[in-house]
């Protein structure tokens, strides 16, 4: 596997070693999984000897706030190479660091872009993501989105930019139905519910499609209130003092780790119990560091989002890749955020085959005319409207069982049953 180019070098990272139990598939069963309809990679000779390695910049935030989810990312991008090698498809990597700073974001992808980049991927968080449309455009070199959902992405009339990620819109409005299915598996019933959110791009941008979304999701129950905080204080306590005064039986939440971790914490300092905690579409409750900070009060929460489709030969083969590469890693926790960098990074590639070249504009309608059958995540074909956006992605409702992430709906996807509602905080080992 080739070295790939480091602008700044990568963040260490560690966790508990999982054992591997995927087994590699064969480069045949690989491809054909990802040609769509056995063509998507198909190219005429002449295209192949003409193509070369695409230079991929793929911008996430290793440091600073978002760390914890921007190297998960990381992870899913350090073995994009070696299984899309097995596709034929050579990709050289330039991995950038945003350092969680939108500034740094934009300054960063200029310069890759001024050092070569062919096609930029990124940037996890909203707001880098949207400052590096802007260079992107004004360069004329695509960007994948790997994980980003705010509306202005493919509402603002970028020609070069398209999202293989929900929207604001449609990870709340998935996560309601959702939560609406659960309610009927688990045979549970919530009287009353309060909403949790960070003040961030991400969370405003939540609230308002809850606020937009919830009236007409037929949900048996009201909210009684929507809570703001911000993510970089150092504890939730005040926030979690006016949820319990409101003694609401569902909360669901929009955070990242770091500030889930301070939501639990207080929660249990308080003694507040709701039956249910469930993220209608956000981070946080699935991370390792989630994970490692509260151990058993970790589990039973629930996220409703996509996720990695186990029967899938494309992730099967990035997991045995995963697997190997990071052994001290689990990828059934880093999936989501190691999923969607891969695909990402995999549509890039899909389309340098079919374009056979790295010009921006002629690159970028091969990437429009993105068709993958089957991949990482799910949901169904990757492909792009007028806009932009796939529409093709599904949510699955995701429950923390033994500090793992497990899908337990919808029925074609689950590998368990849901638990509801949540044990007490104290007696759980």
């Amino acid at each position: 596997m080739p070295v790939e180019p480091e602008f700044p070098p990568p963040d260490a990272v560690s966790a508990p070693p999982v054992a591997s139990t995927a087994a590699r598939p064969s480069r045949r069963t690989v491809l054909a999984g990802v040609a769509a309809a056995g063509a998507v990679l198909a190219a005429p000779a002449v295209v192949r000897a003409q193509a070369k390695a695409l230079k991929v910049a793929v911008v996430l935030p290793r440091s600073g706030l978002f760390a914890a989810a921007g190297q998960a990312c990381h992870r899913g991008a350090v073995v994009a190479p070696k299984v899309l090698a097995d596709l034929g498809v050579t990709v050289e990597l330039l991995h950038v660091d945003s350092e969680s700073n939108v500034d740094i974001a934009r300054t960063q992808a200029e310069r890759a872009i001024s050092e070569g980049a062919q096609c930029v991927v990124g940037a996890f968080e909203s707001g880098a993501t949207l400052a590096i449309a802007q260079i992107c455009e004004q360069r004329k070199v695509p960007l994948i989105v790997n994980i980003g959902s705010v509306p202005q992405l493919t509402e603002q009339g970028y020609t070069y930019l398209v999202r293989n990620f929900h929207t604001n819109v449609m990870v709340v409005s998935s996560g309601l139905k959702l939560i609406k299915d659960l309610i009927d598996a688990a045979g549970i019933r919530f009287k009353t519910a309060v909403f949790v959110h960070a003040n961030d791009t991400f969370g405003t941008a939540q609230r308002a499609a809850m606020d937009r979304l919830f009236p007409a999701a037929g949900l048996p129950f009201p909210i009684l209130e929507s809570i703001a905080y911000d993510p970089k204080a150092q504890d939730l306590a005040v926030e979690v003092t006016k949820i319990r005064a409101l003694a609401p039986e569902l909360v669901m939440s929009t955070t990242r780790s770091s500030d889930a971790i301070k939501l639990i914490r207080d929660m249990v300092r308080q003694r507040f119990e709701p039956k249910a905690i469930i993220s209608p579409g956000s981070p946080g409750l699935y991370d390792e560091e989630f994970y490692q900070a509260l151990g058993p009060l970790a589990d039973f929460h629930i996220t409703n989002l996509p996720w990695a489709n186990a029967k899938s030969s494309v992730t099967q083969a990035l997991a045995a890749a995963f697997k190997s590469a990071h052994p001290s890693n689990r990828f059934e926790v880093d999936c989501f955020n190691a999923g969607f960098t891969f695909e990402a990074i995999m549509i890039a590639a899909d389309a340098f085959k079919r374009a056979g070249t790295s010009d921006g504009p002629t690159l970028m309608k091969a990437v429009k005319a993105t068709d993958i059958a089957e991949h990482v995540m799910t949901g169904g074909p990757i492909r792009f409207d007028e806009k932009g956006q796939n529409n093709n992605i599904q949510a699955a409702v995701v429950q923390n069982r033994g500090r793992t992430p497990t899908v337990v709906l919808p029925a074609e996807f689950a590998v368990a049953a849901p638990v509801l509602p949540m044990p007490p905080w104290q007696g759980r080992s």
